[in-house]
């Protein structure tokens, strides 16, 4: 009765607890979310609610009870089939990388409404060698963890921690729960001035962008998460709590110690639960103008890009399309663009300088046999226009309707990329595959949003090879295997040949030091090195002949 009430589930609230709602709605990937997609009214906020916290212990065929004893009062178990389908919405994120077969982890999910609970539920699972799982929103691109050798686990969806707090106007920062996505942030935001701008393409939460080190559109001017966080509050695996700037710390620079907050951003869950994120916000911009460029070829756009960050044009997002990406966006979002290397621009600066930065880079565009139309300086105008490109994916899906999209991600030095393009399309067109690509060409970064049909295990095969050439290819480049999704686990191999047997082990050091029975977001980012231990494929959600490739393990 003590535990119930010290997790507020005692007195009114019952058998029902803090596990009566999901608190933002479907994950993405879930039958609900696609529904949202086509144009379905099912899943609304709230919707699936998960089941009553299970009174008994639950049960699953690879996993001894004694492994679930811990969580016999509060845990969602799949013991009925509406616990299986909530157990298997966490059992995934929106990756093709699956477990061995196809088939997903069908683990205990636990909704913690604060940190206490957390570090709770942490403290119990790492006393009873539980391996845990942090779940956001759903939205990550590099696959969920490995099982362990008994096929347990918990997943911690953490939406339910959704308090933003600590803003201040005058020192331009914020501190946000998992469970406060980008677009949550910048609503409470409004009439303040101010925003936070990393944009991923997703609406995922701000912690889960923290952990992967997320990225997006206006990289080019506002830089990654890595530079706008400032501070975290993590729960170690065995639930004490970490303030990697110090308790209430929000400085703009520190040279105190280790930088402990850059350790944990883009750890992708494997060192702890990150469940405050303090951030730096921005000052809105005065004016803002966007404009869309063809060009001739892939090669002249880039070579504009490079151009106009050399004159120091306040470019804040500058984005590349190859022809079939342009085409394939302006079918889908009904936009008149050519079929051709295109460049999404827009300037942010003060009304009296607007006009002065848009005749400078009309003047490059030009100079690379581009042209300009009409600058949209309408708010709806330029919504339009944005809306089309982060619209990329299911643009691209569009090509193949009933296919399967495979996004890779690498980075370049600017002075590489053209390069790097014009052989990645060359690789595309010999390998019979279809990829459009897309990119943050400001700062390096591109995807070639792979389409393939999931039950042509050749075409499957194809892709996989492609990926991993393109990895290597970036490495070549002086590189990086991944700009902003991570490494999850289709791309521990490329993090070796990346690294370096040094950095690797020295990797494995920090894990071991701070996870030391590698209970965090198990085999993601670094394998887990007891033996039995299933590797990973590219697959669809269902399986199929996809499920069958075995991706390169370290």
């Amino acid at each position: 009765m003590a535990l119930r009430r010290a997790l507020g589930l005692a007195g009114a609230v019952g058998r029902r607890g803090c596990c009566s709602k999901v608190g933002t709605g479907p994950a993405l990937g879930s039958p609900q979310r696609q529904r949202q997609r086509e144009g379905g009214t099912g899943g609304g906020r709230g919707e699936p609610a998960p089941p009553d916290w299970s009174p008994r212990p639950p049960h699953s065929a690879r996993c001894p009870p004694a492994c679930w004893k811990p969580f016999g009062t509060w845990s969602v178990a799949p013991t009925s089939p509406r616990r299986q389908a909530v157990c298997e919405q966490h059992g995934h994120d929106e990756s093709m990388h699956r477990l061995e077969g196809g088939v997903r982890p069908r683990t205990p999910v636990v909704w913690p409404q604060d940190v206490a609970q957390v570090q709770e539920l942490a403290a119990l699972c790492h006393r009873h060698r539980v391996p845990m799982v942090p779940f956001g929103t759903g939205t990550g691109l590099e696959g969920w963890p490995e099982p362990c050798p008994c096929q347990g686990g918990v997943c911690f969806d953490l939406s339910r921690m959704a308090t933003i707090s600590e803003l201040s106007l005058e020192d331009f920062s914020v501190a946000v729960e998992p469970g406060v996505t980008r677009k949550a942030l910048n609503s409470h935001l409004r009439g303040t001035g101010l925003w936070f701008p990393v944009d991923p393409g997703a609406d995922a939460s701000l912690c889960g962008m923290a952990a992967t080190g997320a990225s997006g559109t206006n990289a080019v001017r506002y830089g990654t998460m890595r530079p706008n966080v400032l501070n975290l509050r993590v729960v170690l695996p065995d639930g004490s709590l970490l303030h990697t700037a110090g308790p209430g710390r929000h400085a703009r620079k520190s040279a105190a110690g280790y930088d402990l907050t850059s350790l944990f951003v883009g750890s992708e869950g494997t060192l702890g639960f990150l469940t405050q994120a303090t951030l730096r916000l921005h000052p809105l911009p005065e004016a803002v103008a966007a404009a869309v460029c063809s060009f001739p070829s892939v090669q002249a756009a880039v070579a504009c890009t490079v151009q106009v960050l050399q004159a120091a044009v306040p470019v804040a997002r500058i984005e590349l399309l190859d022809e079939v990406m342009a085409g394939a966006c302006s079918r889908y979002s009904r936009l008149e663009l050519p079929e051709a290397a295109t460049l999404f621009l827009e300037l942010h600066g003060s009304q009296q300088g607007l006009a002065e930065q848009q005749q400078q880079a009309e003047e490059l565009v030009r100079l690379h046999g581009g042209s300009i139309p009409a600058w949209a300086q309408a708010p709806e105008e330029r919504e339009r226009l944005w809306s089309a490109r982060h619209s990329a994916w299911f643009a691209a899906l569009a090509l193949r309707p009933g296919c399967q999209g495979y996004s890779t991600d690498v980075c370049v030095p600017i002075s590489r990329l053209p390069g790097v393009v014009v052989e990645t399309q060359r690789d595309l067109r010999d390998a019979g595959l279809t990829g459009p690509m897309v990119g943050h060409v400001g700062d390096g970064n591109f995807h070639c949003i792979l389409v393939f049909h999931p039950e042509d295990p050749d075409e499957a095969r194809r892709v996989h090879d492609f990926a991993e050439r393109l990895g290597r290819r970036a490495l070549a480049a002086g590189g990086t295997c991944t700009g902003e999704h991570g490494v999850g686990l289709g791309k521990r191999e490329l993090l070796r040949e990346e690294l370096g047997p040094q950095g690797l082990d020295t990797m494995r050091r920090i894990k071991a030091a701070l996870d030391p029975h590698h209970l965090m977001n198990p085999g993601k980012v670094l394998r887990r090195e007891e033996k039995g231990v299933g590797g990973s494929n590219l697959a669809t959600a269902g399986g199929g002949a996809a499920g069958m490739l075995r991706l390169s393990s370290l």
